[in-house]
């Protein structure tokens, strides 16, 4: 059957053989694929009608037509770019989306602490810059700039000026604790963690189940509050601690006097380092005056040197480490029949016999006993990887100069042989 005469007649070179590979090709789209049996069936039977291809092909005239013409015209498979819906918005309205969302509410005289996509939006429609919008639209635009103004976090600011200075000796004694503690020189973190408080819920706690987390009642009645001294061997990872109703100077020489005293006699070390934040409890302008006013009346054998952290660097004290091990594995969720009951829990939690915290660090379940009453044993790995983990957060390039020859001058400055 011959037709009426092609305006658009296909001829295959070189093409036909590389059509055919891409047809029978497995990668190849189903649509590709079927322009290509197209071209072929058009190049194979010149004398054919559309409407017979069609039928061959299994398609439609007009989708032959389509493509008869496209080859003829392209000599290519590839669909024609589609310019899609028109835009609704200028790129200005864009830019302006961006610059509102890395801006504050409160320049704006908006009272919110963050930005949303619908607030946003809705900000845009009260500056009169578009009539509406949508908020998956503002989303879409923030999305493709990886801006999230409804994200958060907290970060901190160096207030002291003499920040380097100050923190310099500590990250130095952090670094060289272990050989220190080889000749004589106990490095202790000391610190408290306060208001420790014993919430009773008014309905008991259920286990976890299959597909359920431990549910713990929302309601609560406080049954009293207590306040933890706890001090960090350095180059062990020992904890020692007492608790104590309040908190004062009195109760934090107390905790000096009681435990940490007791045991550098037990130890015969030579000079004890306390590093401390600058809190009202330790009493910064006392402090060394009375340390060693009590070494002259004890008589002791060391000496006790006090390593004062820059002010507002309280994070820079290692103990704090461990306070965050004592919240999650005691204290979250807080469901306690009274202080008294809350107290043998966190002594029972300061004993030999329970596995130390910092191995959750090292995840290392061997442990070495000790005789100390209230201390946590720590297997080598456990102490080396809590120490490495503290030196990777707290040193950095600016205060790490030194640190091989940091044991050798801190030792001459104390004054020991």
């Amino acid at each position: 059957m011959i037709g009426r005469q092609k305006t658009y007649r296909v001829e295959l070179t070189e093409e036909k053989k590389l059509l055919q590979q891409q047809v029978l090709a497995r990668k190849t789209g189903q649509s590709k694929a079927r322009r290509g049996k197209i071209i072929l069936k058009v190049d194979e039977s010149p004398d054919w009608t559309d409407a017979q291809i069609a039928e061959e092909i299994n398609c439609s005239p007009a989708l032959v037509r389509k493509w008869r013409k496209r080859w003829c015209q392209t000599r290519s498979l590839e669909e024609a770019p589609r310019p899609g819906r028109p835009s609704l918005f200028q790129a200005i309205v864009k830019a302006q989306v961006t610059a509102i969302a890395c801006s504050k509410p409160t320049d704006f005289d908006i009272p919110l602490a963050r930005w949303s996509c619908s607030d946003i939006g809705a900000h845009l429609v009260t500056l009169g810059i578009v009539v509406a919008i949508a908020t998956s639209t503002v989303w879409r635009w923030l999305k493709s700039e990886r801006i999230k103004p409804w994200r958060f976090h907290a970060w901190m600011h160096r207030i002291d000026d003499n920040f380097v200075e100050k923190a310099t000796p500590v990250l130095r004694l952090y670094a060289q604790a272990k050989f220190l503690l080889s000749a004589g020189f106990w490095v202790v973190c000391v610190d408290e963690k306060t208001s420790i408080q014993a919430r009773l819920g008014l309905h008991p706690n259920k286990a976890a189940g299959v597909e359920q987390p431990v549910h713990f009642a929302a309601r609560y009645v406080r049954e009293g509050a207590t306040h933890l001294f706890a001090a960090l061997s350095v180059a062990e990872g020992l904890i020692y601690g007492c608790c104590s109703p309040t908190k004062t100077f009195l109760d934090f020489q107390t905790f000096i006097i009681s435990v940490l005293i007791p045991e550098a006699i037990r130890r015969g070390v030579r000079h004890i380092y306390l590093i401390l934040d600058n809190g009202s409890t330790h009493a910064p302008k006392q402090l060394q005056a009375w340390l060693n006013q009590k070494q002259k009346q004890e008589g002791w054998s060391f000496t006790v040197e006090v390593v004062w952290l820059p002010k507002y660097a309280s994070w820079l004290d290692q103990i704090e480490i461990w306070f965050s091990i004592l919240q999650r594995k005691l204290l979250t969720p807080n469901d306690f029949p009274d202080s008294q009951r809350f107290q043998k829990l966190l002594h029972r939690f300061l004993q030999p016999a329970r596995i130390h915290p910092c191995n959750a660090i090292a995840n290392h379940p061997n442990l070495r006993s000790r005789n100390s009453v209230n201390a946590f044993p720590a297997s080598k790995n456990a102490r080396s990887t809590l120490r490495s983990k503290c030196r990777r957060s707290l040193c950095s390039c600016s205060v790490n100069s030194g640190i091989s020859t940091a044991a050798t001058s801190i030792v001459a400055k104390a004054g020991f042989s």
